[in-house]
């Protein structure tokens, strides 16, 4: 996990008190290679964490355990089941018994109808959404075009930034990354067996430390799903780049929203699928057209 060192909660006797229970990323195996040899590698450790809200069972989220606090924190977030700060008292993380126990300042009346709806999503690890949470981002109102841009030459800076940047992808796959970034500064990176689990992550470090949206950029390996969207725009980020494509879903809602999208971006190559309005293109040279020579006398 990458974070800026300054960050610091908004409110500290708001926040909620939390354990600090990472643990680590990367597991040594021995292994058997297509020549014979046997070779040791480093995969991610993926293990189960049980969220229990008011000793009442939750979820089951399949995660690396890199800031599970700030996981936990922020699937309730993403999930509208808790719409204050101060409603959450503790988070406590136990791998002995693979449990996040959330205990809340005066409970949640409206839990049970709130979950009773689950919907099993396209989510690497674990995905899961309660209730109608596509019908509540009619709400939603993202920044308008003047103020939240994006020049390609910030662009490029942000994937040269993860081009860069230190993984346990480039150590042992298997993972997903994201990252939020304000212009070509990037504030947080997390990676996740699943894309869900590293936004939530970062939708929690977020609310911790009362970082707005507004002006931020959101990077993703993963698919911008109708999932994605609808999460970045509960972050209120109005530009979301993915390292991979787009979904039907998540370019409509995308499109509804007022959201910029950027897919296939890689280097200095992208595919900008919707909210065009917020990009200022500075377009690269046109390839040379190929000659080619014939051998014929």
């Amino acid at each position: 996990m990458t974070t800026q060192p300054h960050a610091a909660p908004a409110d500290l006797h708001r926040a909620p008190r939390m354990t600090d229970a990472r643990q680590p990323l990367l597991r040594e195996i021995e292994i058997l290679d297509e020549y014979g040899a046997r070779r040791r590698i480093h995969i991610p450790a993926e293990r189960p964490l049980t969220v229990f809200v008011d000793k009442r069972e939750l979820v089951t989220l399949m995660t690396l355990g890199a800031c599970p606090e700030l996981l936990v924190l922020g699937y309730l977030r993403n999930q509208r089941l808790v719409g204050r700060m101060d409603e959450v008292e503790s988070i406590t993380v136990d791998w002995e018994v693979g449990a996040a126990a959330v205990y809340t300042r005066h409970g949640l009346p409206d839990l049970a109808a709130k979950t009773a709806r689950r919907t099993v999503t396209t989510g690497c690890g674990q995905g899961t959404v309660f209730g109608d949470l596509m019908h509540e981002t009619a709400g939603l109102t993202l920044p308008p075009p003047e103020r939240a841009r994006i020049r390609q030459s910030t662009l490029a800076a942000m994937l040269e930034t993860m081009r860069q940047q230190d993984s346990i992808h480039r150590k042992a796959g298997s993972v997903h990354g994201c990252a939020l970034f304000r212009g070509a500064e990037m504030l947080m990176f997390i990676e996740d067996v699943g894309r869900h689990n590293a936004i939530d992550t970062i939708a929690g470090w977020m609310w911790l430390h009362g970082v707005g949206g507004d002006d931020k950029c959101f990077y993703t390996t993963g698919r911008l799903t109708s999932e994605m969207v609808m999460k970045a725009a509960y972050m209120s980020v109005p530009i979301v780049v993915s390292r991979n494509g787009v979904t039907q879903m998540g370019h409509e809602l995308a499109t509804r929203l007022g959201m910029t999208l950027f897919g296939r971006a890689a280097n200095k190559h992208f595919l900008c699928y919707t909210g065009f309005e917020r990009f200022d293109s500075e377009p690269l040279p046109e390839p040379a057209p190929v000659r080619v020579v014939s051998s014929a006398p």
